[in-house]
């Protein structure tokens, strides 16, 4: 490790433990090295302008946001919701089992593991607290873990930076994540009716069967937006970016069409999208001057030939840098890992063989569990956030959750044909 790569993480570090933000740190880490390595400092802003400007597909990013926002703001959870518990809210733990399957509807919407939680999930909450059906730390912790199943199901904003940062199309890594994510939500259903018949929930009242069509013909609009996100991509009319232009319009149509968001709604809605957006951009920005710095150190390559000289078997390689990925989720959020982190170990990914749309979604599962485990778990602070539920309570009771979670995720390391059958499927030839 040269002196100016030392001084530059050593920099990073120190002004990370003071509590500066990380694309902070990691922006004036940058320039400390290209000022100690004689570089003109005005590479930095010259690799994030033109990262920026040669990613087309980062412009999914704020308008996934947008879509999730206005979505939330025009009440079309709502319906949403209605739908859910006519399906499934009449077996046992049934209000827990509506918190997991409007996740996977949702998740088809947003991509965005904060926008279900802070937007159907605090709806959810208070369905499971009113009159004391749930214990308030249980409906939080399992509206946190449904949560991560967002950006696993597509369309995803993970997903998104992993294909820039991979050279991994979108298309396959969006359809690869539909089984992971099916999977999230059976396990998490599993141990939701576990626990509702240990602490003795009683039922919910079944729905009239004469009721379902008419809740389902309210809730078919927005259920076909994940359809209709897929079939644009899938069927070459759009792509990645521009379905996401398309998410954005169709719910603001749907919100106008139900006359549930006002302009007021609408402009904070957007106001909180552009804060959300610039906040990502400071990551992806920070991270691109970053990633030329480990480039130019060739980081990348000794990382690859290391792993090649320990004769590692590609399930072993896995298995570590899944438990590397679970040590960072403690500590760093999810995009700065797949920004900074991943480009490591990419090279070694080809080296052994190991498929990359696999590879991107083990990552991004293990990434989105992180974001419900402490002490930096985003979920969980969002939740109590917006609920005032204690956090320690939140923190007991989604252990659990994170246990089958893990299991989830090794059963995807350990049969990769369970994400890649949808690729191939579709046409991948990985």
């Amino acid at each position: 490790m040269s002196l100016a790569l030392t001084l530059c993480l050593v920099t990073v570090l120190l002004l990370a433990a003071f509590g500066t933000p990380v694309s902070f740190s990691m922006i004036i880490g940058a320039i400390v090295y290209l000022a100690v390595s004689g570089q003109d400092l005005a590479l930095a802003g010259e690799q994030i302008i033109q990262g920026f400007y040669n990613s087309f597909i980062l412009l999914a990013v704020p308008l996934f946001i947008a879509a999730a926002n206005i979505m939330n703001a025009g009440s079309i959870t709502d319906r949403l919701l209605q739908f859910c518990v006519a399906m499934v809210g009449h077996f046992r733990g049934g209000l827990g089992h509506v918190n997991i399957v409007s996740s996977l509807i949702f998740s088809g919407m947003s991509g965005s593991a904060v926008a279900d939680a802070a937007g159907v999930g605090r709806v959810i909450i208070n369905m499971m607290t009113k009159d004391g059906r749930y214990p308030p730390s249980y409906a939080a912790a399992i509206t946190a873990a449904s949560a991560t199943i967002g950006p696993i199901i597509p369309p995803s904003i993970p997903m998104v930076i992993y294909a820039l940062v991979s050279d991994t199309s979108v298309g396959y890594l969006f359809i690869a994540g539909l089984v992971p994510g099916v999977l999230m939500g059976v396990v998490l259903m599993g141990l939701n009716a576990y626990m509702a018949t240990k602490m003795d929930i009683p039922k919910e009242p079944k729905t009239p069967m004469k009721d379902i069509p008419r809740i389902t013909f309210r809730a078919l609009p927005t259920l076909m937006m994940p359809g209709i996100l897929l079939f644009g991509i899938y069927g070459g009319i759009t792509t990645p970016t521009e379905a996401a232009a398309v998410a954005a319009a169709y719910a603001l149509i749907l919100a106008v069409a139900y006359r549930s968001i006002s302009f007021k709604q609408l402009y904070h809605a957007l106001k909180e999208s552009a804060y959300s957006s610039a906040s990502v951009g400071l990551v992806i920005g920070s991270a691109l001057i970053f990633n030329y710095i480990v480039a130019t150190e060739n980081v990348p390559t000794a990382i690859a030939e290391m792993i090649t000289a320990a004769d590692l078997s590609p399930l072993q390689f896995l298995l570590i840098v899944n438990l590397i990925y679970l040590g960072l989720g403690f500590l760093l959020d999810a995009t700065t890992v797949i920004l900074v982190i991943v480009p490591l170990f990419v090279p070694a990914c080809r080296e052994l063989g190991i498929d990359l749309v696999h590879f991107g979604v083990v990552t991004i599962v293990n990434l989105m569990i992180g974001l419900i485990t402490p002490p930096y778990g985003v979920l969980l602070f969002v939740i109590n956030g917006t609920t005032k539920i204690p956090l320690a309570g939140i923190i007991k009771q989604v252990i659990p959750f994170i246990a089958v979670l893990l299991i989830a995720l090794l059963i995807m390391i350990l049969f990769p044909d369970l994400i890649l059958s949808m690729p191939r499927f579709m046409g991948y030839q990985g």
